[in-house]
């Protein structure tokens, strides 16, 4: 919460239905959010696990997290944290350097 433009920041469970969050964002949107940061998580391993199969020396796995660009917001995810970003006023690649020194030790290998 600390960067220009993070409108909302984090935390969900692998369920799916516990989460922690603060900024401008109701309960309800941050339940929503839980469930659709944890179910697009899952896709993505599982898309990168096959490009690894595939490609097992390009890079792509393990995955560390991924980010959706809208015309007004963006969602950046990483480990088991999110953060809803305003297009106008962050800067999506400090919010994602951030997280990656933030969560440096974390692990997804829970999905």
């Amino acid at each position: 919460m600390s960067l220009p433009g993070v409108i909302a920041a984090g935390e969900y469970a692998f369920r799916g239905d516990r989460y922690t969050y603060e900024g401008e964002m109701s309960d309800d949107m941050a339940r929503m959010a839980s469930i659709m940061c944890r179910s697009t998580s899952l896709g993505v391993h599982m898309e990168s696990n096959m490009l690894g199969e595939l490609c097992p020396d390009c890079g792509m796995t393990p995955a560390r997290g991924w980010a959706v660009r809208g015309s007004k917001f963006t969602v950046c995810v990483m480990s088991h944290y999110f953060c809803f970003l305003d297009n106008e006023n962050a800067q999506l690649n400090d919010t994602i350097h951030l997280l990656l020194d933030e969560l440096k030790d974390e692990t997804d290998e829970k999905i």
